[in-house]
């Protein structure tokens, strides 16, 4: 798993260009059941998204398909992630017993 921060790069108005199709990449790896979660940070200055895969090429191909990415808005960090405890609504969907 992984946590995804987003920073932006340029102004939030310039970022908002391709806001309707980064939420369009968001709702394809949601259902495609990769995403668990994920939003802005306030203030606004990019966001998190927690990815549900420990493969690093597959999350650099997830990544590459963000329009915040393909245009340049944002710059990403990605960090390893093993959860080892979560709410009880969490815990099937992360494998924890």
């Amino acid at each position: 798993m992984f946590l995804v921060t987003i920073t932006y790069t340029c102004s939030v108005e310039a970022v908002d260009e391709y806001l309707d199709g980064h939420r369009a990449f968001l709702d394809t790896y949601y259902a495609a059941d990769k995403f668990i979660m994920s939003g802005p940070f306030e203030p606004r200055s990019g966001g998190l998204i927690v990815v549900d895969t420990d493969d690093e090429d597959e999350l650099e191909a997830i990544l590459s398909a963000d329009p915040f990415y393909q245009h340049g808005v944002a710059r990403y960090e990605r960090m390893r992630f093993r959860p080892t405890k979560a709410a009880d609504c969490l815990k099937n969907r992360l494998s924890l017993s």
